[in-house]
């Protein structure tokens, strides 16, 4: 496993603190699963805009 240091105003760190906290797990583990999860968001998002993309290019196909 590698380790990942980066700085952070006292704002995040607090909210990660409470974050932690509330969920029961380490900082690592949320930020692992908040990286992951923001992977699957960006995943989605470009799936989405490739199938409007085809859509559009099948309507412009039919319409000549």
């Amino acid at each position: 496993m590698h380790t990942i240091t980066f700085k952070s105003d006292d704002e995040f760190y607090n909210l990660l603190e409470e974050m932690v906290k509330s969920v029961n797990t380490t900082k690592s583990d949320l930020i692992r699963k908040s990286v992951l999860y923001h992977q699957s968001v960006l995943e989605k998002e470009q799936l989405k805009a490739q199938i409007k993309q085809a859509s559009l290019n099948v309507r412009n196909d039919s319409l000549k």
